[in-house]
């Protein structure tokens, strides 16, 4: 199991909010497939896979503020 989680941002950016969901639970991905959008005061940016697999949960949607190190989904 792998848990995506919202990286360090930089320049003191503590959070980000969920502006697009590209999957859902049972959405199998690949290794480098984007899987949340996040928006922060400065930029846009996207999280991806880390590895291949199924996606067993999303713990957000979209508008959720996000924390830096919270988990956003999980792939089995």
């Amino acid at each position: 199991m792998i848990e995506i989680k919202l990286p360090e941002l930089g320049e003191e950016i503590e959070k980000a909010v969920v502006s697009c969901l590209y999957c859902q639970a049972g959405d199998r991905v690949k290794e480098g497939d984007d899987i949340v959008e996040l928006t922060t005061d400065k930029a846009t940016f996207n999280v991806s896979a880390e590895k291949s697999g199924v996606i067993k949960k999303i713990l957000v949607k979209e508008g959720d503020t996000a924390t830096i190190g919270q988990t956003l989904a999980i792939i089995e």
